[in-house]
């Protein structure tokens, strides 16, 4: 069967195959430009924090803190990540190498992959699932697996023990915090994040959940700290104990992941409390946003509003473990199983079955 096509046709067809190889690379230059950008706001933001951190420990010790390095010190993070990739990559001689070399990159991707469903704003968020903070929770739990394979692949005791310790305090510590996401899942009705974050704009300033699940935010901001492993957590790399820990072994750019992982998942934690407990990227200050219309600005404009709010917010949190690292002494490894097991488990189940009841009492 010949089929006769006119030469009009032919260059339709071929014009059209044109267009849509253009859209197909227009679509992946877009992705790649969207993935570029998402690294670079993460890598600032951790910057950010190393040199708040900083500063804010040298004020408290009465010191001066970092001041060679570019304006205020703020290069001074971006040297030492410097020195760290171009140090040497030691290898233990009778580890195991994969696990070694795997633990570091485990670590650092289950952070990255909790982004995904922070949202800064109504449309500004990366993956909107109907159960956004269980994957959150869900992906969470793998990094002390990378933290337990570094451990077991140094062929350390002291790095063995600080992923034992690791594990050990993830999973005690993960089942309170994710009693009190369910909480706040059953007061918004939905695992969303902008969903929850929506729950909370009805009602302005008074309807954070920072008010109405105040035991539960303390337990959800004491169960982070832990997940994060600072102080008063930090037994996996206690130095008095462990010399650091999982991290013993381990130099140049694999130590440097580590050290990035932990500063990632303290941005992540203060993210979302600020998503779960105050409100998000929504503007709540009474009478303030009602005279500048903070909340009903759309467009680019709004959109950077949502973004700096929600930085805002968080970064103004991150005051409290920097201060806490300086202030608390650190805990014994019993003293933070028994303190979460017998005290932070049953607070938040009691809080759970709060909310559930008063949840049923109101349909």
């Amino acid at each position: 069967m010949i089929i006769d096509m006119t030469e009009a046709e032919i260059q339709a067809i071929n014009s059209f195959s044109r267009s849509e190889s253009l859209k197909e690379v227009y679509g992946l230059i877009w992705i790649f430009v969207l993935i570029f950008t998402f690294i670079l706001g993460i890598t600032i933001g951790v910057l950010v924090i190393v040199w708040l951190e900083r500063e804010i420990s040298a004020a408290i010790q009465q010191r001066i803190g970092p001041e060679y390095a570019g304006p205020l010190g703020i290069l001074q993070a971006i040297a030492d990540g410097t020195k760290l990739v171009f140090k040497e990559d030691l290898l233990p001689s009778r580890g195991d190498i994969r696990l070694f070399s795997a633990g570091p990159s485990i670590a650092v991707i289950s952070v990255l992959l909790s982004y995904l469903v922070i949202p800064f704003g109504y449309h500004l968020v990366l993956s909107d699932l109907s159960l956004g903070v269980f994957l959150w929770i869900s992906i969470s739990s793998i990094a002390p697996i990378g933290l337990l394979m570094s451990g077991y692949g140094s062929n350390n005791k002291y790095s063995f023990s600080g992923g034992l310790r690791a594990a050990a305090q993830s999973i005690s510590y993960e089942i309170p915090l994710t009693l009190c996401v369910l909480s706040i899942s059953l007061l918004s009705n939905s695992s969303s994040t902008v969903d929850i974050v929506e729950s909370q704009s009805k009602y302005g300033f008074w309807g954070w959940n920072l008010w109405r699940q105040p035991i539960g935010f303390v337990v959800f901001l004491i169960s982070s700290l832990a997940e994060c492993e600072r102080l008063p957590f930090d037994l996996p790399e206690a130095e008095e104990e462990l010399v650091a820990g999982y991290q013993t072994e381990y130099s140049g750019i694999k130590y440097a992941l580590f050290y990035l992982a932990s500063y990632l998942n303290l941005l992540v934690s203060s993210l979302f409390i600020t998503v779960l407990y105050l409100g998000g990227w929504n503007f709540s200050i009474p009478y303030i946003s009602e005279f500048f219309g903070i909340n009903k600005m759309t467009g680019v404009f709004g959109i950077t509003i949502g973004i700096f709010i929600t930085l805002a917010k968080a970064y103004l949190f991150l005051f409290i473990p920097i201060t806490a690292r300086w202030t608390l002494p650190r805990l014994r490894m019993d003293q933070l199983l028994n303190f979460g097991w017998k005290f932070l488990l049953p607070i938040s189940l009691g809080n759970l079955l709060l909310t559930t009841s008063s949840q049923l009492i109101y349909l």
